[in-house]
């Protein structure tokens, strides 16, 4: 099994992550429920992310054989992460809901809300046609 990182893991994150956040993306109440949700929820949203794209890592790209390849697996983990807000990112720019320059916490806030659910299709994505 190559757990390395290449062209086709970033496709199939971007992939995942594009398919899950467009759908929510395009909801005027994961706007509002971005610009309302305190501090310590988000916070919590980002370690759910995380926490779930390390279980599903774990379980289903690494099939639970970390011990000598810990970091490739949060390599792995923070990736899909990254490249799961820059996606959310740029189709909220898209949809002219990203207003980084005018309220950056608000457009930070709703790329980490819509974040959760796009990280999870990354990551499955990128499990896919692992040999």
């Amino acid at each position: 099994m190559n757990l390395h990182f290449n062209s086709e893991d970033l496709g199939q994150i971007t992939i995942g992550a594009f398919a899950l956040s467009v759908p929510i993306a395009f909801s005027q109440e994961a706007w509002e429920l971005a610009a309302n949700l305190p501090a310590a929820n988000l916070l919590l949203i980002v370690l759910l992310s995380l926490g779930f794209i390390a279980l599903f890592a774990y379980q289903s790209v690494f099939q639970a054989q970390i011990r000598s390849r810990i970091w490739v697996f949060l390599l792995r983990v923070v990736l899909a992460y990254g490249l799961t807000l820059l996606v959310v990112s740029v189709v909220l720019l898209a949809l002219d809901k990203w207003p980084v320059l005018t309220t950056p916490l608000l457009a930070l806030k709703r790329t980490l809300l819509i974040a959760m659910p796009a990280s999870m299709g990354a990551i499955i994505v990128d499990s896919f046609d692992k040999e």
